[in-house]
């Protein structure tokens, strides 16, 4: 397969070159356009305001992996390798493997998922992979159930653009409780900023937070079914697998609004 593989850790990261080598080793083609530096939660983040540049970078993957360090976010990454950087458009998006895991409500400030979703604007699908910490340096589970995965959707592609969000336990293999498809949860913080005083005396805060983990099954009122959450998943030890698409829209809200008569009579509110 075509496979174009970023992050948003930087190009130097240990779990982007884990991932991209151990793809090539396994006979894909290999692209990498990856940040020059360290840009997590930097979301669908675009440059706009000056100059986007690559430098190639070689001596640090395997020898028949391409890659470039590019100076913008993620998502500029994705969308200029795609626009600009390949001959050819890839079979797949492939974002990871990051350092610290990327559950629930936290995708949506995810740099790694939204490398991965750039190719869905294209019709491109994608897979964002996630090692559950933040410390711990060994992707070797990771890195095997990603060779694994994307050797089954060689056979069996997804059917369209579709995202699949992957986060796997920082456990060793033997460890490793099960495979589940899951749905996302909600992750919520508590004490999210810290705040400090610097040298001259004048306050400034620190983006922090501990995450909540005991999240309630149903706490966004979403569609439950039988799929359990991502985080719960993960707290168990078992690896989760979340389909994503670009799509926000609220069906059953659209349905409830559309009831609204008000709303049929909208354009007299602006006479009053």
């Amino acid at each position: 397969m075509r496979l174009l593989v970023s992050n948003d850790d930087g190009i130097f990261a240990p779990g982007l070159r884990a991932l991209a080598n151990t793809l090539a080793q396994a006979g894909h083609e290999v692209t990498v356009v990856a940040p020059d530096r360290e840009r997590s939660a930097t979301g669908h983040g675009l440059t706009l305001h000056k100059p986007i540049r690559v430098e190639s970078v070689t001596g640090f993957f395997h020898p028949t992996v391409t890659a470039w360090a590019c100076s913008g976010t993620p998502a500029d990454c994705v969308k200029l390798a795609l626009g600009r950087l390949l001959p050819h458009p890839p079979d797949l998006v492939v974002a990871g493997i990051n350092q610290g895991q990327n559950l629930g409500t936290d995708i949506l400030y995810s740099g790694t998922v939204s490398a991965a979703m750039e190719g869905l604007f294209e019709n491109i699908p994608g897979v964002a992979f996630s090692l559950a910490s933040y410390t711990e340096p060994e992707f070797t589970v990771a890195r095997r159930f990603a060779a694994g995965l994307i050797r089954q959707l060689a056979h069996q592609p997804l059917p369209g653009a579709i995202l699949l969000n992957v986060n796997i336990p920082a456990v060793a293999a033997p460890d490793i409780a099960g495979v589940c498809l899951t749905r996302q949860g909600v992750r919520r913080y508590t004490d999210q900023f810290d705040e400090r005083t610097d040298p001259r005396g004048r306050t400034y805060y620190w983006l922090a937070g501990t995450a909540v983990e005991d999240e309630p099954e149903a706490a966004d009122g979403a569609y439950t079914g039988s799929f359990p959450t991502d985080v719960a998943t993960v707290k168990s030890n078992k690896i989760s697998i979340t389909p994503l698409r670009y799509n926000l829209t609220d069906a059953p809200g659209l349905d409830t609004l559309a009831t609204w008569s008000g709303l049929n009579q909208g354009l007299y509110w602006l006479k009053d």
